[in-house]
């Protein structure tokens, strides 16, 4: 009896004491837990602290560094130059590799001969003659627009309506530059270079003939002096065309006046139809005697019933 309660007592004492370590062992895993978390969140915290005053710290540091670079007028220049730069270099890494030969070629600033004006840049009379002019002889209206430009400025300086102008250069040489008759007459209002090289000379030479808007400053200044010395518009076109002393100058100046019509009605927004140009069959024009300017193109006319420009 006293041996089993012996046992007993022994189981006993066994239980109690695994009980404890089990309990122990619960208490310094919740302990450790415990502090591991704290470790974390304090370390947490501690980050979070730093990094705030880390940015607060670069925050100042790039206030302080464009007061200064706005201060100072040769610092700001420096680094936009070295900002645009940067930003060069990366674009022209981009940028796909250049055909040797297009880059030999290439020169940005031949737009600046090109005679050419956006449509969209013209009043609206002028617009609506270059549009016109445009898709009735069949030329690109960019060219056609500055044409249409110059001829509204030089006729105010010359006291010419534009339309006429542009009649004439119409019924001369379609709005082709590089026209040429056989017997000299040249560009878009068909001057006499030779003729007329005088008038050339401000422009740097007679090349300067197949230059479209020196052609037309020429050209106006023949025609104005056609018109003063003939006393009237279509007696001017008969001078002009080389027929001055004739009783037909083959329907030029009729031609002339009727394109102008046809341009004034387009001017004031009326609709007029586009027609293909006609050729203008002229009689061999012959220059007045009185004359001594107009004696060569009065030979060179006179193997020709072609229009030409001239002052008689």
């Amino acid at each position: 009896m006293a041996y089993r309660q012996m046992i007993g007592a022994a189981h006993e004492a066994a239980d109690q004491s695994a009980t404890g370590i089990v309990a122990a062992a619960r208490t310094v895993r919740r302990a450790t837990l415990q502090s591991v978390s704290v470790f974390l969140r304090d370390a947490g915290h501690g980050l979070l602290e730093v990094s705030h005053n880390t940015l607060a710290l670069l925050g100042f540091v790039l206030a302080a560094l464009v007061v200064f670079g706005a201060t100072r007028a040769d610092v700001r220049h420096e680094v936009e130059a070295r900002a645009l730069d940067w930003l060069q270099t990366r674009q022209e890494a981009r940028a796909e590799p250049v055909d040797p030969l297009a880059a030999e070629l290439s020169e940005p600033d031949a737009i600046a001969r090109a005679t050419a004006s956006d449509p969209k840049g013209l009043n609206r009379q002028q617009a609506s003659v270059a549009l016109w002019l445009s898709r009735k002889y069949r030329v690109a209206p960019e060219p056609v627009s500055r044409l249409v430009q110059e001829a509204w400025s030089v006729g105010q300086k010359a006291g010419l309506d534009p339309t006429l102008i542009l009649a004439i250069m119409a019924v001369e040489s379609s709005f082709n530059p590089f026209a040429q008759s056989s017997v000299g007459a040249q560009g878009l209002m068909q001057v006499m270079t030779k003729v007329h090289n005088d008038k050339y000379e401000a422009f740097g030479g007679n090349h300067a003939a197949f230059d479209p808007v020196t052609n037309l400053r020429v050209g106006v200044q023949v025609l104005k002096e056609c018109i003063t010395r003939a006393g009237g518009l279509e007696a001017g076109l008969r001078f002009y065309v080389g027929a001055a002393n004739l009783t037909d100058d083959g329907g030029y100046a009729s031609k002339v006046l009727s394109e102008q019509r046809a341009l004034r009605l387009v001017a004031s927004g009326k609709s007029v139809p586009v027609l293909p140009p006609r050729a203008i069959l002229t009689s061999a024009p012959v220059a007045p005697k009185a004359d001594a300017d107009a004696a060569p193109k009065a030979e060179a006319a006179a193997q020709t019933p072609e229009q030409i420009a001239m002052l008689r």
